[in-house]
């Protein structure tokens, strides 16, 4: 019995996928108390589409993958920042254009190409379990350098969140931070990309973030109850997804999801305990 529940771990393959799991649920999970209380939402699955168009550049140019898509992933988030501020569109709209148009960029770039070898499928809906060594270190060293930004800039970061007019009048260079927010979550994304894919990074950056803010008004005790859920949810879905031999990001996000309408109950069940 012990040996059947341990069978996972015995392959190289799943170990290492087991680690990208743990350090995209908590990388994600983190930056996703930003996005959930910045009502940036929609940011996840703008940027996660924009890079395609990267990765569609770095195959014809014979370069990395993921190298091209954090490229343009990054650049797609500073215009946007750019765009927003300087050209006082909202921000939805910003995202709108600036998405659309990078993800279309890269369809008509690839429709260009009579023949192509670049598997679309493992960008869309990912593909942890063919982590290899190299993409763990990638992934590791993203997610390292932007825990210790997050760290660095962790009082501007939280009071920009909540307040950014008064935390640029004590002297928070709100704007700067805005754009360091967005290459964050870019770089976030492309962590997540090779783990759930182009189409469900959005849910696992939004989807443990949300579940914490139904349990919690705090800062502090919701991002680390956001970054156990996303690590639970992450593992958990990978470790599921093993015996149901099923999608492991598809998985994941609906372990996920299952875990939000669970913290929704439960503050139901509260607000109705209190009436």
């Amino acid at each position: 019995m012990i040996d059947s529940l341990l069978a996972p771990f015995h392959y190289e393959f799943m170990q290492r996928a087991f680690v990208a799991a743990l350090a995209v649920g908590l990388l994600c999970s983190t930056m996703g108390t930003y996005v959930v209380l910045r009502k940036l939402s929609f940011i996840g699955d703008g940027i996660a589409h924009a890079s395609f168009a990267g990765i569609v550049i770095a195959y014809l140019r014979g370069l990395d993958y993921y190298v091209g898509a954090a490229i343009v992933a990054v650049v797609t988030a500073l215009g946007i920042g750019f765009v927003h501020r300087r050209g006082r569109i909202s921000l939805d709209t910003t995202i709108g254009v600036l998405f659309t148009g990078a993800f279309a960029l890269g369809v008509f770039l690839m429709s260009q190409q009579k023949n192509y070898a670049i598997d679309l499928q493992s960008f869309l809906f990912g593909d942890i379990l063919g982590v290899g060594t190299s993409d763990l270190w990638l992934i590791l060293c993203l997610g390292v350098a932007v825990a210790i930004a997050t760290i660095v800039l962790f009082r501007g970061l939280l009071y920009t969140t909540f307040d950014p007019v008064v935390a640029q009048a004590s002297g928070i260079r709100a704007e700067a931070i805005e754009y360091v927010l967005l290459v964050m979550l870019a770089l976030t994304i492309i962590v997540a990309l090779q783990s759930v894919g182009i189409v469900l990074v959005a849910a696992l950056l939004v989807t443990p973030a949300a579940a914490a803010y139904q349990l919690t008004s705090r800062f502090t005790p919701m991002m680390t109850l956001a970054a156990i859920l996303g690590i639970g949810c992450t593992v958990g879905g990978l470790y599921l997804s093993y015996f149901l031999r099923s999608s492991s990001g598809a998985t994941i996000v609906l372990l996920a999801t299952v875990v939000f309408f669970c913290a929704l109950g439960l503050k139901n069940l509260r607000t109705l305990g209190r009436a």
